[in-house]
């Protein structure tokens, strides 16, 4: 059992799953997975399935009833690390816009470098995104920016949902007081961890968007985004 488990929320990725499975698993440390599936009716979870037999007591899938958001699977995932008692947790898409050769390096900053939290950042140092449209990228910077803005939280990419967190952070965090579901589940979640005084760290990533399989990106997402964001500033969040 390795001491890292990287989640990976899933809906819709036959494309994309078995290739970053075995990505994740030729990294140089040992990372474990678990698999999020949102019972994908294009048959994702049969993949995993099967890889399981060849990556037994190291790939797991946890099968869901339903499409219930971003967050909850994120918060599932959590709750079954938590108990498993792995030490760095860490979030990762399935569409290889997160590019699991930088899960070392989110590791080392929680590992070696002192960080509680490891955030994988597109805005720390530039704009480092690959293969967005322009409409898509300025709503994303501004988006961020508007959340630093808003909630003085000094961070970068509070968006970002490529992280390594530290058991303990999770462990304070009430999971079960989580709000939000969709892209504001990330900032909510490092809001929290900044609130109870835990060390954030950005580490420059390059995102590049997904080639195969259908984003999942909603006006609803981004909604929750920009208007959640104000209301949790007004209303404040319970620790």
């Amino acid at each position: 059992m390795s001491d890292s488990l990287v989640i990976i929320p899933t809906y819709n990725e036959k494309e994309n799953i078995e290739s970053i499975i075995r990505a994740t698993f030729n990294q140089e440390k040992e990372f474990d997975i678990l698999v999020v599936d949102d019972n994908s009716p294009d048959g994702t979870s049969k993949i995993v399935t099967t890889l399981i037999l060849e990556f037994p007591n190291r790939l797991y899938l946890e099968k869901r009833v339903g499409k219930n958001g971003l967050g909850t699977a994120y918060i599932h995932g959590f709750k079954w690390a938590i108990n498993k008692k792995y030490d760095y947790i860490f979030e990762m898409d399935a569409d290889f816009s997160h590019n699991p050769k930088d899960l070392i390096r989110l590791y080392n900053a929680c590992a070696q470098q002192g960080a509680d939290v490891s955030v994988g950042s597109r805005y720390s140092q530039g704009v480092n995104v690959v293969n967005w449209p322009m409409k898509r990228v300025l709503l994303s910077y501004f988006a961020s920016k508007y959340v630093r803005f808003i909630t003085r939280i000094p961070l970068y990419d509070t968006t970002a949902g490529f992280v390594c967190w530290k058991r303990e952070v999770l462990e304070k965090i009430q999971l079960d007081k989580i709000k939000f579901v969709g892209y504001a589940f990330q900032i909510e979640m490092k809001f929290k961890a900044w609130k109870h005084g835990f060390n954030i760290k950005e580490v420059s990533v390059i995102f590049t968007d997904r080639t195969l399989g259908t984003s999942k990106m909603s006006g609803n997402i981004i909604y929750e985004a920009l208007f959640g964001v104000l209301k949790m500033k007004l209303k404040g969040l319970p620790k």
